[in-house]
């Protein structure tokens, strides 16, 4: 095995049954949270009231707290709070639907709070429960496709066991932000949507560096087992794929802890996706393919085996 100088000597696909067990774990009491519990379905997701407002002045995270409590003291506990608009001037507000009392408490509210005339008011509509089926149909469509663009692509540029596995794992980080947000009861949100698709970009970036190692190392280690290229191939991308990450995870925890709650919301799927992404292309994209390689190779011998000639 090539090892000499490699800084990474960690046995990788000689503990695949220890890293399948470890997501084995977490999907199986994702999933059980999920059938017993269901998703914290968003507003986004759930229908409710939207309201516009130009403020006039650059929402900033302040403000956003300001509207947020004044909406909690008219007895709107759940709601989102987002600046939009050029330069941050307007702000978006999405509750549940309010009756017409206190909807109306909200808006004279906010017209007392931060001066503002009738006019201020953009715009104040009801959003169907509908579109928010529209929209997980749409994030399933997306994910499903995207799967089948994946395995094509890398089925080409490599071969079928490589893009199997690829796309596996990829199922593998999907289950598991699923699992995250469905033990800890966190909301599922429009932003979720757009991390799920942010988390299938980057992890099989990460997976195709280690793919495209691996199939350099087949024609250097011809006498080596697939498990030995595999593990060889992983540890000479080691280095490369924490540094990847922790530069990712680090932008990501600052986002998270100080910036505004929009960023929040958006942040916290991308930190469980692609720390899950990066655990996935070395523990269980890797091993897959070996998996797959291996039974090829018995049924091959198999087959050879089955066609000889039965002796009198």
């Amino acid at each position: 095995m090539r090892l000499n100088n490699i800084k990474w000597n960690i046995d990788v696909i000689g503990k695949t049954k220890v890293w399948f067990t470890i997501s084995g774990i977490i999907i199986l009491a994702g999933l059980i949270a999920l059938f017993t519990m269901g998703f914290n379905w968003g507003l986004d997701f759930t229908g409710g009231t939207v309201a516009e407002f130009n403020m006039h002045r650059t929402v900033t995270t302040t403000i956003n707290n300001e509207i947020t409590n004044i909406l909690k003291n008219n007895g709107v506990k759940e709601s989102q709070v987002k600046a939009i608009g050029p330069n941050n001037t307007h702000v978006s507000i999405t509750t549940p639907s309010l009756d017409d009392k206190t909807r109306t408490a909200v808006i004279n509210a906010l017209k007392s709070k931060y001066k503002l005339s009738d006019k201020d008011l953009v715009s104040s509509q009801n959003v169907s429960a509908s579109i928010g089926k529209e929209m997980q149909f749409g994030t399933l469509l997306a994910c499903a496709v995207a799967a089948l663009l994946m395995l094509i692509y890398i089925g080409f540029r490599f071969n079928f066991e490589m893009g199997a596995a690829a796309v596996l794992a990829l199922i593998h980080d999907i289950l598991i932000m699923i699992s995250a947000y469905a033990l800890l009861r966190i909301v599922v949100d429009t932003p979720f949507v757009a991390a799920i698709l942010t988390v299938f970009g980057y992890s099989i970036n990460d997976t195709i560096v280690i793919f495209d190692r691996i199939r350099d190392n087949i024609k250097l280690m011809r006498k080596s087992s697939y498990k030995e290229i595999a593990n060889v191939s992983v540890n000479e991308t080691m280095t490369r794929s924490i540094n990847t990450v922790m530069t990712v995870l680090l932008m990501l925890i600052l986002m998270y802890f100080f910036g505004p709650a929009s960023i929040k919301s958006f942040a916290l799927p991308l930190l469980v996706g692609i720390t899950s992404g990066a655990y996935s292309s070395i523990f269980i994209a890797s091993p897959l393919w070996v998996i797959f390689k291996d039974r090829e190779g018995k049924n091959r011998v198999g087959n050879k085996v089955g066609n000889k000639p039965q002796k009198a």
